[in-house]
């Protein structure tokens, strides 16, 4: 709210906004969000009734998550009971604590549902809506772009993204024309540093070592690596190659088959994975980035001997690990291996090809 009421008084220069929490960090899109939400609660007084209206920001976001899971048909059905109760942070972090990433990630899930349904425009139209709430949605950027050419070839891909920028443009130019630089440095600030006191992941790390650019080199590194070899060798199908899918999928070589609503769901969920397992630090309200995706995850992985038990399992470790306050180096620590296990599950399931070869041939 003091933020927000920065702008409201007609400060555009974003080094200028600042509030009790520090300098405003967010795109454009958070600004009005909240603005709107700043008149509706009284000026931010009504705290009660934000709470109401992010408890249907949480009722919305689960209906966004249910339609897909639907539509996926992956996860048992008892799951969701996990998903709808089972996480006292995720309700924290909605209704308590009512951060800007729930309704990034509100957004994000209804994009995802226009994907499902063929309504790309619409879909990329939200995603950067979703950007422009908080960065973290650019972890699903990676795998769209990837369906974005399978779909429709790179001609009409840099169509879809030139919405995307579009739409980041015309909100941000009250204040591109105040402060470009200044909106571009703090709004989308990739190099900024965070406290080791509110790590979740990294607790094990010496703080040294947790600061150090080197170690967030290597994580950068390390996590394109990762994006690569899963775009070559799990999402991209054995028989497609890269440069075929920069064509219009009418003028492939091979013709376009159609992914299915799980495969694509996948490539989307998995590109926000790895973006999760190489983060320079994760804090605690950032759980809801990946949380309602971890059951799809989990039961999309190629361990057909990994027993429901087990999955459940992990969910419950994950859980226990986000809240553990302050972490420990032990909730860190097995935060990563639950991390890993699902990582590698995801990398030994079989190319989309190759299950539809394998059902035909059985």
């Amino acid at each position: 709210m003091d933020e927000v009421e920065g702008v409201i008084n007609g400060t555009y220069d974003y080094t200028q906004l600042k509030g009790d929490t520090g300098p405003l960090v967010y795109p454009a899109g958070f600004v009005y969000i909240f603005t709107a939400l700043y008149y509706v609660t009284n000026h931010g007084v009504n705290i009660r009734l934000a709470q109401y209206l992010f408890a249907v920001f949480y009722l919305l976001t689960l209906l966004l998550v249910f339609r897909i899971y639907h539509r996926t048909k992956k996860v048992p059905p008892y799951v969701f009971f996990f998903v709808c109760c089972a996480s006292y942070r995720i309700h924290s972090i909605f209704v308590l604590r009512l951060f800007n990433d729930p309704v990034a990630m509100m957004m994000l899930f209804g994009a995802v549902n226009f994907f499902l349904d063929g309504r790309w425009t619409l879909g990329c139209g939200l995603y950067s809506l979703a950007v422009s709430v908080k960065m973290n949605v650019l972890l699903f950027a990676p795998g769209l772009l990837f369906l974005l050419l399978s779909e429709f070839g790179l001609m009409r891909t840099i169509s879809k993204l030139s919405l995307c920028a579009a739409i980041q443009l015309l909100l941000g130019l009250p204040f591109l024309m105040e402060n470009p630089i200044g909106y571009m440095t703090r709004a989308f600030d990739l190099g900024r540093q965070f406290m080791f006191t509110w790590t979740v992941n990294w607790r094990f790390l010496p703080e040294w070592l947790f600061l150090s650019r080197y170690f967030h080199l290597v994580l950068l590194a390390t996590h394109l690596l990762a994006l690569l070899l899963f775009a070559l060798r799990r999402w991209k199908r054995p028989e497609e190659s890269i440069m075929e899918l920069l064509k219009e999928p009418g003028k492939r070589v091979l013709l376009a088959q159609k992914r299915t609503s799980d495969q694509m769901v996948l490539i989307l969920f998995t590109s926000n994975f790895i973006g999760m397992c190489f983060s320079r630090s994760l804090h605690y309200q950032f759980y809801v980035w990946y949380f309602h995706t971890l059951p799809f995850l989990l039961w999309s992985g190629g361990v057909k001997k990994l027993a429901h038990l087990l999955r459940v399992l992990i969910l419950g470790l994950v859980e226990l690990s986000w809240n553990t306050y302050p972490s420990t180096i032990y909730s860190s620590a097995a935060l990563h291996l639950c991390h890993l296990i699902m990582l590698l599950s995801l990398w030994i399931a079989q190319p989309p090809a190759r299950q539809g070869e394998k059902a035909k041939s059985q």
